[in-house]
């Protein structure tokens, strides 16, 4: 075996890329800005430099790994290198930290106190640049960004928008969108991955968090908030759970503390997405039209389609979101009290996507010209409003969420995770019942977290063929192999952020792998340990169905396919 070593000790080369991430097995963490191992490598920021025998420097991300090679990771030399970096860094980085939404959470800040930087010598003489808050999902801060440029390869090279990119050169180099447009006037699908792994407070969660108080406050408003079921499994990391903690039942107890009428499961609307998707699906195999059938659950994926591959608009699912489907049937089952007590219902919704934010204006998502999500809070959002009530989160003893809307299946569950909604919705159309065919269609291929997973299952004479893709990239190669023809699926869910929601662009941060498995671990768990595994054993969902839906599901749980955004 191969050996290189690094700061006297031998260490294996066991095929790694770069020197970095032999560095990084050996137990060493050396900061670095614009190195993401799903991206492509940079090599501006200059962090992770390290030095051989010989004295040079050279940046561990972007170096091969060879036998024999000597390396030192942290000699005078590069300490000073880097502090240097930092300082020159900070010279033209806004420092109004103590108000900025990454404080203490932010990259930069954590680096500068690790190099041991405690003064600046430079003064800013950066001009200072406008905030975007076009988007109702994101915003963006120029005089936040150290041009690390790991939003601009997210965005081109994991979800292939490319809505931001470098321009200028030298001193005025920035990113930004094309011709200096606003994020709203660009391709931007709201998805958020830009705000995760940009490490600084230069992109962030668009926070809807005062007209949320504003509404708690007023007592002429019913506030009812339905809850995600990422959520649950992320909203613990910030209080010290342990990662993966299903916390669902902390939550409901913090959110009535705060002032919310009633707190729902979001994965009740799941189960009716489950039963209606599946009805289509039905329906178009019988009449073998606009297959393949597209999931349009994720509402970044849905722009993305409308505004790249507008030929298969008409793919897409015209089943409203689990989001979608359970305002509009909330804000009905309280129309008649509303109307008796003189309310308005305020429907919240806590999600682990940005995206939702854009999708609740869509007139398509109304309900006869109603808006029927009224905000939606991110993960990260909904921790600053705990904290914000000075709630100690982790003493709180669980409680379950209020009736009617409080019971869902354990198949509502795992929509949280890439090919949940796939597992959902094969349970419900497949003729055998029972914990032997769960474990089949769990084993089927629909489960792991690879960029395309496919599989097949017998649905009466026929083979139904699917594809479970994640990240827009691997869509749009999905779809560009389906328009030439080389690849033909029946149906295809598709979430646009790698992993599914439980690394949504509202998430909390960091999210590293022992994270996101045991994010997903939490999601399955919830999904095992639930009582109901099928939508339609749900005895709520019948009831929703006869005495609040009775006959208008095309009103209240599909879109209005005729109203543009």
């Amino acid at each position: 075996m191969d050996y290189m070593i690094i700061d006297g000790r031998c260490v294996p080369i066991e095929g790694e890329k770069n020197i970095l991430a032999v560095i990084r097995k050996a137990g060493i963490d050396l900061p670095t800005f614009c190195y993401h191992s799903e991206l492509s490598v940079y090599g501006a920021c200059r962090m992770c430099v390290v030095e051989d025998e010989r004295g040079r420097i050279m940046a561990s991300c972007s170096e091969q790994p060879r036998p024999g090679m000597v390396i030192k990771t942290n000699t005078p030399k590069i300490r000073k290198y880097r502090k240097l970096i930092i300082e020159l860094l900070l010279s033209s980085h806004c420092r109004d930290c103590t108000v900025c939404t990454r404080n203490g959470n932010c990259e930069l800040q954590n680096i500068a106190f690790k190099v041991g930087l405690h003064a600046v010598r430079f003064l800013n003489n950066k001009r200072k640049e406008e905030i975007d808050l076009s988007s109702p999902c994101i915003v963006r801060d120029p005089n936040k960004c150290i041009l690390c440029g790991d939003c601009v390869r997210t965005c081109a090279e994991i979800q292939a928008v490319g809505a931001i990119d470098f321009a200028h050169r030298g001193s005025k180099l920035e990113v930004t969108p094309a011709f200096g447009k606003k994020l709203a006037d660009t391709d931007c699908v709201g998805c958020g991955q830009c705000r995760v792994v940009c490490p600084t407070g230069a992109i962030t969660v668009r926070t809807n968090v005062t007209e949320v108080w504003d509404a708690i406050a007023d007592p002429n408003i019913r506030v009812v908030a339905q809850i995600a079921p990422a959520v649950r499994l992320a909203v613990g990391d910030k209080f010290g759970l342990p990662k993966g903690t299903n916390a669902m039942g902390k939550l409901v107890a913090a959110m009535r503390i705060m002032g919310f009428d009633a707190v729902y499961d979001t994965n009740f609307g799941a189960d009716l997405t489950i039963v209606e998707e599946s009805k289509e699906l039905a329906e178009r195999l019988e009449k073998n039209e606009n297959l393949p059938l597209f999931t349009s659950c994720c509402p970044g994926w849905v722009k993305f389609c409308e505004t790249k591959y507008p030929e298969f608009a008409g793919n897409i699912s015209s089943c409203r979101s689990p989001q979608g489907m359970f305002s509009a049937v909330v804000k009905d089952y309280f129309a008649e009290a509303d109307k008796e007590e003189g309310k308005k219902t305020f429907v919240v919704s806590v999600m682990p996507c940005t995206a939702k934010k854009a999708e609740i204006k869509r007139p398509d998502n109304f309900t006869d010209g109603r808006q029927d999500t009224d905000s939606v809070l991110t993960t990260i959002e909904i921790i600053r409003m705990i904290r914000q009530a000075g709630i100690k989160f982790e003493e709180l003893e669980g409680e379950a969420p209020d009736m009617p809307f409080g019971v869902a299946s354990g198949a509502a569950s795992i929509f949280g995770v890439t090919g949940g909604v796939t597992e959902a919705v094969l349970r419900h159309l497949s003729e055998q019942k029972g914990h032997q065919i769960i474990s089949q269609i769990s084993f089927s291929g629909v489960r792991g977290d690879d960029g395309l997973k496919e599989t097949s299952i017998k649905l009466g004479d026929r083979d139904v063929k699917i594809a479970i893709v994640n990240g827009l990239a691997n869509a749009a190669d999905l779809l560009e192999k389906i328009k030439s023809g080389e690849a033909h699926y029946d149906f295809v869910e598709v979430m646009a952020c790698r992993r599914g929601c439980i690394v949504g662009g509202g998430q909390p941060l960091p999210m590293g792998a022992r994270t996101r498995k045991n994010r997903a671990d939490g999601i399955y768990a919830v999904d095992r340990q639930s009582q109901i595994r099928f939508a339609e054993d749900n005895p709520i969902v019948a009831q929703i169905y006869k005495d609040v839906i009775n006959g208008n599901e095309h009103r209240l749980l599909h879109r209005n396919m005729g109203e543009k955004e």
